[in-house]
């Protein structure tokens, strides 16, 4: 099958899913794999989080100097669980709970944040499954992975404003808002894609449309 040809098929297979909104068959029933996979997706995303919650103070140190909250832009690693879950399980509810999922396990094992780490978690979560619904979970292309990513980032922006900068200006604010937000959609949007597509490519996500699709590709 051509590039072109089963890139027409992709999108016009999703354009169908998108239209039969959020009613069709299968979309709210989850499978003992969907479970079993979303789990393994967040704690290997936990992993992530723990060597980022060390990682992210030397850049961080040399980003604050330059432009009060320009630190945002180190957000994105914390944000690729639910961009990555959302991706793909491809069920309502998998963004939330991948992203709660890691942050849950990041937070018992020990970090500076302690039980907030899941109060975030939520908030960013709920970020990136609100963007999957405005596409009725059925359109999965790189913009709308990158949107996820980006809702995911403004979700966490705002709630870290509320949460760890109560008395910040109003340049601190938005900096840190747009920074976290541009480091979601890169990050966490396009990274999680990329590593969606690689997962798809190894035929280790045979049991789910988003290894289907790859594969048909090739």
């Amino acid at each position: 099958m051509s590039t072109s040809t089963s890139g027409s098929t992709t999108g016009s297979a999703a354009a169908t899913a998108s239209a039969k909104g959020l009613g069709r068959r299968g979309l709210w029933r989850w499978r003992v794999v969907d479970i079993v996979v979303a789990s393994v997706i967040a704690v290997a995303c936990a992993l992530i989080f723990l060597l980022w919650n060390v990682g992210y103070e030397v850049p961080s140190s040399l980003l604050k100097p330059l432009l009060p909250g320009v630190q945002g832009l180190l957000a994105g690693p914390w944000l690729i669980a639910g961009v990555l879950g959302g991706l793909i399980i491809r069920k309502p509810g998998a963004a939330l709970y991948t992203e709660l999922v890691a942050a849950v396990i990041s937070a018992l094992v020990g970090n500076a944040w302690g039980p907030l780490t899941i109060v975030s978690g939520i908030v960013q979560g709920l970020g990136a499954e609100l963007i999957l619904l405005v596409f009725l979970y059925g359109v999965w292309r790189l913009p709308v992975a990158m949107l996820a990513g980006a809702g995911a980032g403004l979700a966490c922006g705002i709630n870290d404003r509320i949460l760890w900068y109560a008395g910040a200006d109003t340049l601190f604010t938005v900096v840190y808002i747009v920074s976290t937000t541009i480091s979601g959609a890169v990050i966490a949007g396009l990274g999680g894609w990329l590593i969606a597509r690689g997962l798809a490519a190894t035929g280790a996500l045979g049991r789910f449309a988003a290894g289907r699709e790859v594969t048909a590709r090739v």
